[in-house]
């Protein structure tokens, strides 16, 4: 506020008009950052279960407890029409043992989980299985889901 210097009611400026200065305003608007905050959050959500193993596996049902492990293994999947893929690459059922063997970061020592579909034939997962058995790779583990009690 000003001190007034005019000589009159008539002359100068009236009290409470004409520009005002205006402060900085020291506070922080934090409702933008929520809004961006809460729009990740949503994008997050609905991303996770999209970031599992790539190939689409209906696995079957066991009441056996998960394995703890930190260690993130290699997955063979074997699809239901028989195909066989190493991570997320379809290879040729030959061609698992050499890549398995230039991939393995622990040699044979390595974890090795082999997926198999519920409606996959149950001779190609054990072939599959065994040619792996057969080079040395010991740690080798099918993986189901926990049975749902109906």
């Amino acid at each position: 506020m000003g001190v007034h210097t005019g000589a009159g009611a008539s002359g100068g400026r009236r009290r409470g008009r004409g520009r005002q200065r205006h402060q900085p305003m020291s506070e922080i608007n934090v409702t933008p950052m929520v809004d961006v905050m809460l729009v990740l959050l949503i994008i997050f959500m609905v991303a996770a279960p999209l970031l599992t193993v790539g190939v689409p596996i209906d696995l079957p049902e066991t009441r056996a407890k998960a394995l703890q492990d930190d260690v993130e293994p290699i997955t063979i999947s074997v699809s239901k029409d028989g195909k066989v893929f190493l991570q997320d690459t379809e290879v040729d059922a030959d061609e698992i043992v050499p890549k398995l063997t230039a991939i393995a970061k622990n040699g044979y020592d390595e974890r090795i989980y082999v997926r198999g579909d519920r409606d996959a034939d149950y001779g190609t997962v054990m072939r599959i299985m065994a040619r792996i058995s057969a080079s040395g790779f010991r740690r080798i583990g099918l993986v189901t889901t926990e049975e749902q009690s109906q």
